[in-house]
Formats: structure tokens, C-alpha cells, sequence
């Protein structure tokens, strides 16, 4: 910059300075501006975006710069209000209690807080290590006391240092040490990095000799923006541009950081870049002071503070992260600016001189998301990310059913349905459909299994060599033969596979069968589908019932490659009770009964896995007696359930479109996580909160084209975000039996099981975030209405499918199809993350997502415009439905396929 340039720096940091006096004095309002005209207009025009506008701090001369927590219920911000120092302090106020405790150490100059994702660390920038800090006070305090107080404003005092306060250990740890105002600093999203703004280079000697005159009259001029590891390692210089670069802040994501730079004389514009410094791009071009800038959760624009409209009347307007016309927020007169967002998006903050006292508070109001994203034309895709991001945060961990983090995205949800216009849809009148399942299992004391072999009897140790099943029946178990039975599969001749049948010639009336765990391992991934659906635990319990056994032995075999030889005792979706004793036991032993029979264990498993078929046969010799003792555990959940009127009263017919909330928290028996990922939460961004969110996109579209074209829809929409998919449909089921129950055809032990028509049709999205080369369609069996549509809405929104007509599927559907209810599932297909904690929201493509809520979207309003509901087929070949994707496990690396 050249040295004309450069003095014209003063006038622009002058102004900059004018901010803070405006939080000062009383806000000089502009002639032209609505509201000095008419202030209850301008409340008017506020409430589009705000409502509930509350004041949050009260106390002291002044407090502002408010910045929350992630999980919202905190804020941190500075203030003067300690009648010792004349400076600001950082304080932290629980939003909940409105309790108050000062974070900074009291003395010398603060600024600029952050509090960390882990909720403990506080950061701010401070003068409490300047030598002078108590001297510097006391003579502003003298000042102040005789009236010659000088007008406020911002000196970039030398010994501003980033500190870190630990709130528990109530520890200060410096983490810059260089000369020179370091301060304004923020944390990433994930807590690793800080950014900051810092003219140390004034100060280490680089400067030319214009450049030194300059800063010795406004040091502001050499501050730029750098980053650095949350423990003040790995210092990088981010910006180069000379000018006043501040106030850096990190976009939702953690790969974007906005800062206010100043451009020219009377200008500051909003920027954005690259967290490594590259793709700079200027956002505002409005000529006047912008500055403050924050991103919106969703990623899509950024809100900031601007005098466009008055030296000291500072406005909020928002832009989008793309740049384009800003549009204005707030129309009260007085400063409002330095606003954040809660991590939802649906609140904001702020500090403001609205109330009319001399100093600048903070203020809070709701913030109507869906209009600001109208207002600025923005897409759908960042929407579902959105929510994605939120229903995977850690603080959710994984959403297992009936768990806290579960409870938290169900609120979520409502308050997300709330928000794009639905009404609660529960039987009792809130969002909220509670149901009970069967959470677990645990062991009694008085379990034992014994063999006996002629005159000897060998137990066999609990939990060590055998352990029963969670839906196994309790009780005693008389001593009883054993006959071996392959791996237990009973499944029919399709069009494509011949029957098979691992009890074909053998018989096991009032005998224990011993059979393989999963299915045979090096069969063709299409006869695989096949077997699936008849290869669980709770299908092979079924088939040697029904052929009069005593009960089920299982054993994992050699060739599976099972982490725990022994099945687990644990939250399933085979929980509910049968009528045989069912129990697994180690290789070891079965490999010892085996030899009673002159067979091996190994080589019987390698022959199976091949899919041929081969004779079963009793093991001579030994008895088996047992004594089961399994107590199941129940848990409540709930499901979300919002409707979308479309007339003036509910209609008699409704259109149910839903996906489930629920995952495998931190591991249930069907995580396919490695060993090195035991216990890690499962985020399920893809299992299924890319079906939610998308879920929630199509009810914020069809809530506007239901108000957009009032009269043309016969059916409303309810929407119902599922729980306890991932054990059973528990939550689909609960609420399908409801409606059963409230049928009026006739006394309860008459009622036909259909739903239909009053449920005219379900819409179900379950796993949308991986498009790879099509949408898998599922479900078209279930009426011939579905082929013509798909056929139309593949041409309209250019959107590739694949038609599936099975509707015995592992998902929620099945659900409605089993209740006679026309089904249409979207669905994109397994992959090698399923089931594992490395299912996570960067992995998912949110264009395809919100081309498919396009894609649903379009079917809802087909569905509630026809004249007639959809007609329902039964799929007479289908066997009983699977009720959930128990039997998953990987195959030779690959994901399974449905």
C-alpha cells in the first residue's frame, strides 16, 4: 500500500472506532430511516425473521459480544459492570439458571470469548499479565471520578495475549506470547484450531519505513488473521492483504473462517476463505462499515452488522455464503450488530442499544429460518445437511433407541416440523408417540446346561462355553438327544432358486438341533439376498418349532470369522419370546459333539458353505439337559408424528410419509464395527438421519405448496420420524397397531388388520445419502399404481432409478404392507460403512438427497391430488416379512446387500 494509501487508514479505522461508541451513547438515528418514522412498522418488518425479542443482560454499564456453547446453554460474553475496573471482563451466564460467574481473573483489559465444544475450556484474549494492568485501571478510574473520561474506544493495547480458562482445574494457560494485540479468537467446530487476529508484525521488525510511520498512528493497520492448534502450536499466517483484518469466525463445517477486512476509505466489507488461507472471496460490496460477520448453522449464509443507513445506526443484514444482494434484518434504531446463532439455527443473539440506555446488551429472539432461506433464494441440499449434522452430533451418541441422545433428536424433529408448519399429530394431541419395547435381556441365576454320556455329565460354564438367547423361552429343559441340522435355513423355491431346506429326511421332534449361526459364506451375493430373509436367529428358532424340537443349539463355526464365538446377550431385534429354548455354544464344544458322531466341525462348515445341501444327522452318545433363566427387560421410546392439513378440517384419508430416527448408539449386535471400533458411537449419518432430513425437506416443500395452491389437495400428510427400526420396526409397529385398534369395523376380535384406506399410501426414505448410480425404488409390488408414476417422476426430475418390486423389506414399510398398505421405499444402497461409526455426514452427496425429497415430494402430491388412493396387491410368494436387518453381517469384506 502506498504511503497515501496508508494515511488514509486513519480515517478508516476511525470509523471502526465509531462502532464501539455507538454501543456507548445513545444511537443517532438516520432521517430516512423507518424506524425514527414509525417504530411499530419497523417491529413489523422485524418479526419476518425475529420473534420473541428478549433482553438477556442487564447488568452494568454495558455488555456485549455474546457467544454460546454447542449445546446452547451457555453464553460468554464481556462486560463492565465490576466498579474496580473500567474495563471490560469476560463473563459466562448459564441460560438455563441465569446464573453469572466471571471467567476473566478481574484485573486489566478483555475481550473477545469462546467457549470450547467441550464445554470446559473458555477462551478470551487479555492484558492480566501487563505489568501495568492495575496501574492502566486506576487512572481511568481516577479519570472517570473527576469527569475527564476520555470517549470510548479501542486502543489494540500491545499486551493483549489468547488465553485458555479451564474451568474445572480453574487454571489460566497462555497460548500466544508474541508482541502485540492477539485477540479476537474463536475455536473450530471441532475444538482443534483457534483463529485470531494480531498485528505482531508491527512489532518484529519487517516493516518498511511508510509502513512504521503508519502504524505508529493506528497499530490496527498491520492486524491480519492466523490460526493455530488449539494449544497455541502450528502458527500460520492466513492473510497478507494490508488493512484491518478481525473478527475471524469458523463456518458450520470447520473448512471456512469469515472475518471483516477493510477495503477503503469509509469501507469495511465481509469476507470469506479457506481455513488454509486460500479462496478468499469478498461477500459484501455496500460501501458503508460491515463487519461481525456469522455463519447460519446451515452453512448457507452468514448474518452481519452494517451502517448503510446512518454513521451510528447500525443494522443486521444476512447474505449468502455464496455472496449476492444482502437483505436486512433488524429496522430498530440504535446499534445492532455482533449477532450469533444457537447450533439448531433457530435462535439468535445479539448485542443491541434498542432498550435506549446509554451502553449496548444482549439481546436473544427466534429466529425463523425458512424465511430467511426464501429471502435469499437459496437450495434444499444445505438443509438436509443440516440436519444430518445435528442428528449426528456426539452429544447424541448414535440415537439408540429409548436413550437420551435419541430423546434429544426427537425434539429436534418436532421442533424442526414445528418450524416448517406442521401440527402435532400424536393421539394425545402433542408430537410425541410413545410406545413400550423389549430393550434387553439379562441372565438369571438359574441358568446351566449339563451333557451327559452314559454314566458321566459335564456342565459347561455360563457365558464361557454356552449362553442362552435374549428371545430364548425359560425354564427346564429335560435331557434330550442332539441331531445336527446344517445351517437351520427353511426357505421356498423362488423363480430364480430352488428350494432349500436344512431339515429335508430329519427328524427333530422333542430333540436339541444343532445348526450354523449365519449362512453359507461362499454362495453368489444374489442367491445370498435370497437366503436372508430366511437366515436369522428368530427364523431358524421358528423352523425347528415348528417341526416339534426342543430347541435351538447355535454355533458361530470356524469359517465365519465371528468376533464373539458366542451370541450376545444384548439390545436385539429378536427379543420378544418363542416357545423353545434357543442357546449358542462355543466351537470348542460343538467340536467335541461333533466327534461323537465321527465328524468334524470344520469340514461339515467348509462343505455347507459351498450351498449344497447335505443330510443332517443325530450325534449318539450324549443327552442334553438344561435349566434357562432369561429375564427380558422393557424401555419406553417415541415416535415424532406431525400433520399437514391441507383443507380446513383433517381429512378422513392421509398420505404417511416417514423415515426412522433411531440407530445403534454406541454398538447393538448387528454393528459391523472392526475391533479397533468397539464402543465408538455410531453416527448413523446415512442409517438415518439422511432419511430425516430429507424427510423433513419434503414436509417443509409440501407445507409450501399446500399454502401456495390452497383447495387442490384431497389427503393431508402426516410425517413420522420412527424409532426402534434398528430393533425390530418397534416404533412402525406401535403406531400401525394404534390405528388398528382404534378401527370401527366392527367388535375388536372382527377387525381386519388393514389400515387401508385411511392410510392411502407410505412414502418411506431410509439410507438417501449415498447415491452411487441410481435411487432404488422399493416396493412397486404393492400396487400397480407405482410403475407408471416413478416412470413419470424419473423424466421430470432427471433423477436415475431402479425398480425393486419386493415388499418384504428390512425397514419401516413393512410396517404399513403388512397392515394392507400400499408402500414406496427410497433407498441408495449399501456400502462398506453401514452399521459402523464411520457412517458420518461428510460422506453423504446432499444434492442427490434433495433431488430425491424433489423426487418424494412429487409422489406425495401425486398421492394426494388423485382421485382415488393408490390400489393395494399382496405379494402372495413373499414369505413373513424380516422386521429388521438382524441376520446382517459382512461377506468377504462387502456390506450386505437388501
Amino acid at each position: 500500500m502506498r504511503l497515501d494509501s496508508i494515511a488514509s487508514c486513519t480515517r478508516i479505522l476511525a470509523l471502526f472506532v465509531s462502532v464501539f461508541q455507538a454501543i456507548v451513547c445513545s444511537a443517532q438515528q438516520s432521517s430516512d430511516d423507518i424506524a425514527t418514522s414509525d417504530p411499530v412498522a419497523a417491529a413489523k418488518m422485524e418479526s419476518r425473521l425475529l420473534t420473541n425479542i428478549s433482553q438477556i443482560t442487564v447488568n452494568g454499564m454495558r455488555a456485549g459480544e455474546g457467544y454460546l456453547s454447542d449445546d446452547g446453554n451457555w453464553i460468554v460474553f464481556q462486560s463492565e459492570r465490576s466498579p474496580d475496573n473500567p474495563f471490560f471482563q469476560i463473563y459466562l451466564m448459564n441460560l438455563k439458571s441465569g446464573e453469572v460467574e466471571r471467567i476473566s481473573p478481574g484485573h486489566g483489559k478483555t475481550t473477545c470469548a469462546w467457549i470450547h465444544p467441550d464445554l470446559n475450556r473458555v477462551l478470551f484474549a487479555s492484558t492480566q499479565d501487563d505489568p501495568d494492568a492495575i496501574k492502566k485501571q486506576n487512572d481511568r478510574l481516577k479519570l472517570r471520578a473527576e469527569g475527564n473520561e476520555p470517549r470510548y474506544s479501542w486502543d489494540y493495547d500491545e499486551h493483549f495475549e489468547i488465553y485458555a480458562y479451564d474451568r474445572l482445574a480453574k487454571k489460566y494457560t497462555r497460548l500466544t506470547d508474541a508482541t502485540g494485540y492477539d485477540a479476537e479468537g474463536s475455536y473450530s467446530p471441532d475444538g482443534q484450531w483457534i483463529a485470531f487476529s494480531s498485528n505482531r508484525r508491527g512489532y518484529d521488525g519487517t516493516m518498511t519505513a511508510e509502513e512504521q510511520i503508519q502504524f505508529e498512528k493506528t497499530p490496527e493497520f498491520m492486524c491480519d488473521i492466523y490460526l493455530m492448534k488449539a494449544d497455541g502450536s502450528e502458527l500460520r499466517r492466513l492473510t497478507e492483504e494490508q488493512g484491518y483484518d478481525g473478527g475471524p469466525f469458523f463456518s458450520p463445517d470447520g473448512k471456512q473462517i469469515c472475518w471483516r477486512h477493510f477495503t477503503s476509505v469509509d469501507t469495511a466489507e465481509i469476507m470469506t476463505m479457506n481455513v488454509d488461507g486460500t479462496n478468499k472471496r469478498q461477500l459484501t460490496h455496500l460501501n458503508a462499515l460491515s463487519w461481525a460477520p456469522y455463519f447460519h448453522p446451515s452453512g448457507k449464509y452468514l448474518i452481519f452488522g452494517t451502517n448503510r443507513h446512518g454513521f451510528d445506526n447500525f443494522e443486521l443484514y444476512m447474505v449468502s455464503a455464496d455472496g449476492g444482494e444482502p437483505m436486512r434484518v433488524t429496522h430498530a434504531a440504535g446499534f445492532d450488530s455482533l449477532p450469533v446463532f444457537t447450533t439448531g439455527g433457530d435462535q439468535m443473539y445479539w448485542t443491541s442499544t434498542r432498550s435506549g440506555d446509554k451502553g449496548g446488551q444482549i439481546y436473544s429472539a427466534n429466529w425463523n429460518h425458512p424465511v430467511a432461506l426464501k429471502a435469499l433464494g437459496l437450495d434444499d441440499a444445505s438443509d438436509i445437511a443440516r440436519h444430518v449434522a445435528y442428528l449426528c452430533r456426539p452429544e447424541l451418541e448414535g440415537r439408540l433407541t429409548g436413550s437420551e441422545g435419541e430423546k434429544k433428536a426427537t425434539e429436534y424433529v418436532a421442533t424442526a416440523m414445528d418450524q416448517v408448519g406442521l401440527k402435532p399429530d400424536a393421539p394425545d394431541g402433542t408430537w410425541f408417540h410413545p410406545f413400550t419395547f423389549l430393550s434387553g435381556a439379562k441372565l438369571g441365576l438359574k441358568n446351566q446346561l449339563t451333557g451327559t454320556s452314559g454314566d458321566k455329565s459335564d456342565s459347561f460354564e455360563i457365558d464361557q462355553r454356552w449362553r442362552p438367547l435374549s428371545f430364548s423361552k425359560s425354564g427346564a429343559i429335560e435331557p434330550s438327544s442332539i441331531v445336527f441340522g446344517g445351517y437351520g435355513i427353511v426357505a421356498p423355491k423362488s423363480e430364480k432358486f430352488a428350494g432349500y431346506d436344512s431339515f429335508a429326511q430329519l427328524n427333530v421332534k422333542d430333540k436339541w438341533v444343532l445348526v450354523f449361526r449365519f449362512m453359507p459364506e461362499k454362495i453368489t451375493p444374489e442367491q445370498r439376498q435370497h437366503l436372508a430373509t430366511f437366515a436369522n436367529l428368530r427364523d431358524k428358532a421358528r423352523a425347528v418349532r415348528d417341526l416339534g424340537a426342543k430347541g435351538l443349539i447355535v454355533v458361530s463355526g470356524p469359517t465365519s470369522l465371528a468376533r464373539e464365538q458366542l451370541v450376545p446377550l444384548q439390545r436385539d431385534s429378536t427379543l420378544s419370546g418363542t416357545s423353545v429354548a434357543v442357546i449358542s455354544v462355543t466351537d470348542d464344544v460343538a467340536r467335541r459333539w461333533l466327534k461323537l458322531a465321527e465328524k468334524d466341525l470344520n469340514e461339515l462348515q467348509t462343505k455347507l458353505d459351498s450351498g449344497e445341501l447335505m443330510a443332517g444327522f443325530e450325534i449318539p452318545g450324549i443327552k442334553l439337559g438344561a435349566e434357562i433363566d432369561v429375564e427380558q427387560v422393557t424401555d419406553q421410546s417415541r415416535n415424532v408424528v406431525g400433520r399437514l392439513q391441507v383443507g380446513p378440517t383433517p381429512s378422513e384419508q392421509v398420505i404417511v410419509i416417514g423415515a426412522h430416527v433411531d440407530h445403534l448408539g454406541t454398538g447393538t449386535s448387528t454393528s459391523l464395527a472392526r475391533d479397533d471400533e468397539k464402543g465408538q458411537i455410531h453416527f448413523g449419518a446415512d442409517d438415518n438421519a439422511s432419511g430425516v432430513g430429507t424427510m423433513l425437506e419434503v414436509a417443509e416443500e409440501l407445507a409450501a405448496q399446500v399454502k401456495k395452491h390452497p383447495g387442490a389437495f384431497r389427503r393431508d400428510f402426516v410425517f413420522a420420524a420412527w424409532s426402534g427400526e434398528e430393533l425390530g420396526l418397534h416404533g412402525s409397529h406401535a403406531y400401525v397397531a394404534d390405528l388398528q385398534a382404534k378401527s370401527t369395523a366392527g367388535p375388536a376380535a372382527a377387525q381386519a388388520s388393514s389400515i387401508y384406506p385411511r392410510v392411502a399410501a407410505y412414502l418411506n426414505m431410509d439410507m438417501v445419502g449415498r447415491f452411487d448410480k441410481a435411487l432404488i425404488v422399493q416396493g412397486i409390488g404393492s400396487s400397480d399404481f407405482w410403475g407408471s408414476q416413478v416412470e413419470r417422476l424419473h423424466v421430470v426430475t432427471q433423477l436415475p432409478v431402479k425398480l425393486q418390486k419386493d415388499t418384504n423389506l428390512p425397514t419401516d414399510a413393512t410396517s404399513f404392507y403388512q397392515a394392507g398398505v400400499p408402500i414406496l421405499s427410497a433407498f441408495t444402497g449399501t456400502h462398506a460403512d453401514y452399521h459402523t461409526p464411520r457412517d458420518t455426514p461428510d460422506k453423504l452427496d446432499y444434492d442427490r438427497a434433495a433431488q430425491i425429497a424433489d423426487f418424494m415430494e412429487q409422489m406425495a402430491v401425486t398421492l394426494s391430488m388423485s382421485e382415488s388412493p393408490p390400489e393395494f396387491i399382496e405379494n402372495k410368494v413373499a414369505s413373513a416379512p424380516t422386521t429388521a436387518r438382524t441376520g446382517a453381517r459382512a461377506y468377504m469384506g462387502a456390506p450386505p446387500d437388501y
